[in-house]
């Protein structure tokens, strides 16, 4: 009997103000003060109350793509 691996569920995202589900997902970037550094996000715009949620990297329990 050939036994399958389980996958761990998706982790579900919440906001953390109003608990909603539901999310516009956009793209950003930062620059330094200086201009020397650039840092690429991940905002998740919660779509009941428009609470940010940023996200930095590709490192991240959440796979939006």
């Amino acid at each position: 009997m050939t036994q399958h691996p389980q996958q761990a569920p998706q982790p579900q995202l919440f906001c953390p103000l109003c608990r909603g589900n539901q999310f516009q997902q956009e793209e950003a970037r930062s620059d330094s003060r200086w201009g020397f550094t650039s840092h690429r996000m991940t905002l998740m715009i919660c779509v009941s109350c428009r609470h940010v949620l940023h996200f930095y990297d590709d490192h991240s329990i959440f796979d939006f793509n």
